[in-house]
């Protein structure tokens, strides 16, 4: 028996700089081969905030190869599938999305923007920690999912509720 393919999962913010790129780091890492995460932004700032880098390093948790990129990647007619779309900030939730190739299911986990926090540099971290920590929580309850049980139903109602969810 051949194993699953890994799900798809696309995870969104406006500025895809910091907690989308937290998120995707999450759940290549905790999904350890069953997820396949890239993230992206409606209006990329360009550039990986630098105190999300630093968040992941502190926790032990590899980056990849991060970049702030549009959504556009991924709406394409060819495109790579994707199976789940995960929208983390309130502006990307409320805004018009492509429509994506394969009809994904689509949740939205909102979370404060650690990259809108003014202060010192402890006090940003700080910030990026909290972020770091429910998204955390939050991939920890998705990856224990089981994946091949669930009907068409059940995942967006799973995930709504893990969206809804804090450590």
């Amino acid at each position: 028996m051949t194993a699953p393919l890994p799900k798809r999962v696309l995870v969104l913010c406006t500025g895809n700089s910091a907690r989308s790129v937290l998120a995707e780091a999450l759940l290549n890492h905790l999904g350890r081969g069953r997820l396949l995460a890239v993230s992206a932004g409606s209006h990329p700032t360009g550039k990986v905030n630098p105190f999300a880098l630093e968040t992941l390093k502190l926790n032990g948790i590899p980056a990849g190869t991060p970049r702030s990129k549009s959504w556009d990647e991924f709406a394409y007619p060819g495109s790579k599938p994707i199976d789940i779309v995960i929208t983390v900030c309130s502006n990307a939730a409320g805004e018009v999305c492509p429509i994506w190739p394969g009809h994904p299911l689509t949740v939205h986990w909102g979370v404060d923007d650690p990259a809108s926090v003014e202060g010192s540099a402890d006090q940003k971290l700080a910030a990026f920690n909290e972020a770091f920590a429910v998204l955390k929580h939050r991939v920890a309850e998705f990856v224990a999912l089981d994946f091949e049980t669930l009907d068409e139903k059940t995942p967006k109602q799973q995930l709504t509720r893990i969206g809804a969810s804090a450590p």
